[in-house]
């Protein structure tokens, strides 16, 4: 007796395989809007934990020890790190304060010329993309050539703000052996590097506002001036209080612009007396020149805390002027 090969399928095992092949479908459709937005985001949640939560994770670990290259063995010390860092340790409270210093120099002048800038180039200019792109330029500028022409400018001797003091008839400075003398140099570094970058960031958010606002509030008799407390402000909170936490982390880890700031042998302490000597300069002098890798790991890890909570005092008050308005 011959097999048909080609006998259809017994009455109601197509539609069971049908009703099967749409559970499977089913199943694997359920499974991929569950796991799959997790498959997505697991590379980046992968780099964070090598890069970022071992190295916090061992920061952590190492402040409590007495690690160093100089030691064979490794003790644990607990806290005594911090407790001789916050009470028996003036220089680290001298890098706090040139920081903070620098810090309230640079940070505020530079997002207020930033907003005002932006206001400017969010209107009808000639050449307004020349002006946009001109003040990107610092952005791609190298830090170290930044950093090499304002220590011309402000050299001693010979630099360009000295030569203009004395022009005036006013006495020279010297920038470096000053202290606030010295902020002010640094700070205006920062702020000729960082001013256009934050303009960029509120010219964005300037052109995502509707003009219908605008053409109203102009009806109604508001003046510019009125428009860009009235309108623009409250509009930009969100991106003010971006720029504020931004420039509240860039500026409690400044480092490169005072450290090239100066030259020859120790400017990692920030001049002679360590007047412009930051958290961080102090953080790799700890732990290049005295080889206390425990006591930097507790350095750091005060730098980390101080950064949240200024980033959080920075986000509360952005919330509360702006709202008061």
């Amino acid at each position: 007796m011959s097999l048909d090969l080609h006998a259809p399928a017994p009455p109601g095992r197509g539609a069971a395989n049908g009703r099967a092949a749409h559970r499977r479908g089913a199943a694997f459709n359920r499974l991929d809007l569950k796991y799959s937005p997790y498959l997505y985001v697991l590379p980046f949640f992968a780099i964070f934990a090598v890069f970022s939560l071992y190295p916090i994770v061992y920061t952590v670990w190492i402040a409590l020890t007495d690690r160093s290259p100089l030691n064979r063995t490794i003790s644990f010390v607990g806290v005594d790190n911090f407790v001789e860092l916050l009470t028996d340790d003036p220089k680290f409270w001298n890098a706090v304060g040139n920081t903070f210093g620098m810090f309230a120099l640079s940070t505020v002048p530079q997002l207020l010329l930033a907003l005002m800038l932006a206001n400017a180039l969010n209107r009808k200019l000639r050449g307004q993309t020349f002006f946009r792109m001109a003040i990107a330029m610092p952005i791609i500028t190298s830090t170290a050539v930044v950093s090499l022409i304002f220590s011309m400018i402000y050299a001693r001797d010979f630099g360009l703000i000295n030569w203009l003091l004395d022009t005036v008839g006013l006495d020279k400075i010297d920038w470096r052996a000053n202290r606030f003398a010295s902020w002010f140099a640094v700070s205006t570094m920062v702020d000729w590097r960082w001013v256009g970058y934050n303009a960029l960031i509120y010219l964005a958010a300037m052109q995502s506002i509707s003009k219908d606002m605008y053409e109203a509030a102009a009806l109604d008799g508001a003046s510019r001036r009125r428009q860009f407390w009235s309108i623009t402000i409250p509009q930009l909170r969100p991106t003010i209080i971006f720029t504020l936490i931004i420039s509240t982390i860039g500026g409690l880890q400044l480092f490169t612009e005072p450290l090239l700031f100066t030259s020859g042998t120790g400017t990692i302490s920030g001049g002679s007396e360590g007047q412009f000597q930051t958290i961080t300069m102090y953080l790799l002098d700890v732990m290049n020149q005295r080889f206390r890798w425990g006591y930097a790991g507790a350095v750091a890890l005060v730098l980390f805390v101080l950064i949240a909570l200024m980033s959080a005092i920075n986000y509360l008050l952005a919330r509360r002027i702006s709202s008061d308005k």
